[in-house]
């Protein structure tokens, strides 16, 4: 059966509707506004995916935030709504490994992405918020060294995307062109 996504306004009352705080809200949709950006920069090369996937999937990742192994209760409230493919991009952001090579690219790769160079609401690049996780997540040794390991893949992608384009990843995510997410 195909998933039909919610629009902006959807996820924007979904949000509401779990009392997701404000800042998270924020973040949702800066995310979603990143990888929105990116897909459609990557499709104007010729690459294929759902942008509407990819802005939903965007703006609802982080939902429920605010409660603990925040992944698990999102991606079960987005299946409850017969969001499928949001609860499975939902439930894998947070520990979602990306291959560099832009033929196996997916939207969860994207929204992850877009996930990895947003702190909070605004786009920092990968390597500050890859600091900004292995702080929160109390600097232990081997947090950090899977953290270093995963950015070194996440530099080739992000490289390939730059190479593919033709433009930086931070100018393609703080460009104006795009959807607003």
């Amino acid at each position: 059966m195909e998933n039909k996504h919610p629009d902006r306004e959807e996820c924007l009352e979904l949000l509401k509707s779990y009392q997701t705080p404000d800042h998270v809200v924020r973040h949702c949709i800066a995310v979603a506004g990143a990888a929105v950006k990116i897909a459609e920069a990557l499709i104007g090369k010729g690459f294929g995916f759902d942008v509407a996937l990819v802005q939903s999937a965007g703006l609802l990742h982080d939902i429920a935030r605010a409660e603990g192994e925040h992944w698990i209760s999102g991606a079960e409230f987005a299946r409850r709504l017969g969001y499928f493919q949001e609860a499975d991009i939902i439930m894998r952001h947070m520990t979602h490994s990306f291959d560099a090579d832009l033929q196996k690219l997916t939207e969860l790769d994207i929204v992850c992405l877009g996930d990895r160079l947003i702190l909070e609401d605004r786009f920092v690049g990968m390597d500050a918020r890859m600091d900004y996780v292995i702080k929160k997540a109390g600097g232990g040794r081997r947090i950090e060294k899977m953290i270093n390991e995963s950015k070194k893949v996440n530099g080739a992608l992000i490289r390939n995307i730059e190479e593919a384009v033709g433009l930086s990843i931070e100018s393609i995510v703080l460009s104006g062109s795009g959807q607003e997410a």
